[in-house]
């Protein structure tokens, strides 16, 4: 009857999603790539799920059945999110499998991929974690052989005819799709050829050609390009000087010192004659040519003083830039300080009665706590977020640990006490069997007191009214997922619980 109940579900379902599933026996087009997703009992993962693809039409193949492993029935989606901002929204994808549905839990769909990230997940509720990441690249690859694209460009004061006056400035542009740009090079009338760094500025009087080529990383050479043009005396004499702006780059702490580095950009424009030379004098020293941003990295203060001198030979005043340089942070070794406490209401013997509440704090002077973690007795490391309460009668021991920004791990310490009945009983007439046991199916977990009086078997209640399978179900995860957090089952005892009950036939 569960079969028959869930096959109804399944293909009721199929029939509004937004994206229609084909068949399993449709066959995908030759041109199309195949992407599969796979389930199995896993309530907070997929199976298999592919990590990349190539863009283009796409056959999506996604089986949950008894072939890839799931034996409980338990239906699973895979949904891609057109949502969250970072992914691609332009698939739409929302199917349901389960095992006993008409297609057996084997459905397929072709969608076109583009470039970019899609994000898919399960979207029947409570198991919203089993979430994923396809990349998807433009297919492209291959041997490059195509040289790089070189252009060139002169700029500068221009008289009624064109001609440049007084200086003439050429700038260089490569650009390679395959490889990418490895030199670009240039001569100016037909010296020789050498590395291209920064514009080139030609003041010689008379006719020129600049010649110009981009060599790519595969080794691929461009044709030579050239620029031609002519440079002439300024019509008038030229008597004011450049302006020159210098400007600080790095990063800065909250006094405005650079940390470990400062760099520094010196920029200057005429507009008669031309920039001829920019020249700059660090910390008292001779002034030097400037070519290229200044590094300063040696720590304490500095003085740095720049100038420019035009074509007409008016050189600027002399300006000056102070800042101050200190050494980065040292790097941080130290694991934080963590440490818990247990509260509780205590008897006699010292043991918390019904609950004890363990919390966790952690501090680190240097990079910052990032995260705090402990475990319950013999259960997994898990992320501390808020106190811990343990509700399980008996002994207990929780350990923790805390790991700050630069990676350091504290020590592992640990706490340990002991929960004792509350005197209360909040299930008289208490199911005590030794295991937790659901429509007959023994789990092997044991059916323990859970602090007042009910056991596992009483909280989970198989006998009560639930409205369908699915509602029982949802009910077992619910009663669990507190245990788990209470300490009184790990997570591998609530995953055979869960089974159970999704094999069983309660409210079926």
């Amino acid at each position: 009857m569960t079969r028959r109940l869930m096959a109804a579900l399944s293909a009721l379902l199929l029939t509004v999603l937004p994206l229609a599933a084909t068949p399993a026996s449709a066959a995908p087009s030759a041109q199309a790539q195949v992407l599969t997703w796979t389930a199995d009992d896993s309530i907070t993962r997929y199976k298999s799920a592919p990590a990349q693809a190539v863009a283009g039409e796409t056959t999506i193949i996604w089986e949950n059945s008894s072939a890839t492993g799931n034996t409980t029935g338990m239906p699973h989606t895979l949904t891609f999110d057109t949502t969250t901002d970072g992914y691609n929204h332009d698939v739409t994808l929302n199917i349901l499998a389960n095992p006993f549905d008409v297609n057996n839990g084997r459905h397929q769909a072709t969608v076109t991929l583009t470039p970019g990230r899609y994000r898919y997940f399960c979207s029947i509720p409570g198991h919203s974690q089993m979430v994923g990441e396809l990349v998807v690249t433009d297919g492209g690859g291959g041997t490059d052989t195509t040289p790089p694209t070189v252009t060139g460009a002169v700029t500068g004061d221009r008289d009624g005819d064109g001609n440049y006056i007084g200086a003439a400035t050429v700038t260089v542009t490569a650009t390679d799709a395959g490889s990418g740009v490895d030199t670009v090079e240039y001569q100016v009338d037909d010296t020789s050829f050498q590395p291209y760094t920064q514009p080139v500025q030609v003041t010689a009087i008379g006719d020129h050609s600049v010649q110009f080529r981009a060599t790519d990383e595969a080794g691929n050479v461009s044709a030579v390009g050239s620029v031609s043009f002519r440079v002439v005396e300024p019509s008038q004499e030229d008597t004011t000087p450049p302006v020159v702006t210098a400007a600080l780059a790095g990063d800065q702490d909250g006094d405005g010192n650079y940390i470990g580095t400062a760099t520094a950009t010196l920029a200057a424009t005429d507009a008669e004659s031309g920039v001829a030379t920019v020249e700059y004098s660090l910390d008292g020293g001779a002034f030097t040519p400037y070519t290229q941003p200044i590094v300063v990295d040696d720590v304490g203060m500095h003085m740095l003083h720049y100038r420019a001198t035009d074509v007409a030979g008016n050189t600027s005043a002399e300006q000056m830039a102070h800042f101050t340089v200190v050494p980065p942070p040292v790097e941080d070794t130290t694991p934080p300080a963590v440490s818990a406490t247990v509260t509780g209401e205590r008897d006699a013997a010292g043991g918390y009665v019904g609950a004890a509440t363990v919390t966790v704090t952690a501090t680190d002077d240097g990079s910052g706590v990032a995260k705090i973690e402990y475990a319950l007795d013999t259960g997994a490391w898990t992320t501390y977020t808020a106190p811990v309460s343990v509700r399980a009668v008996g002994a207990h021991t929780v350990r923790y640990r805390a790991t700050d920004t630069a990676g350091n791990t504290a020590t592992e310490q640990s706490a340990t006490f002991t929960v004792v009945a509350d005197g209360t009983d909040a299930c008289p007439g208490s199911d005590t069997r030794g295991t937790v046991i659901i429509d007959g199916d023994d789990t092997g977990v044991a059916n323990v007191d859970t602090g007042n009086g009910c056991t596992i078997n009483d909280l989970i209640a198989e006998n009560a009214d639930y409205p369908g399978h699915a509602e029982f179900v949802r009910h077992v995860e619910t009663v669990t997922t507190a245990l788990v957090t209470g300490g009184t089952l790990n997570q591998r005892q609530q995953g055979a619980i869960v089974r159970a009950a999704a094999r069983s036939d309660v409210g079926a």
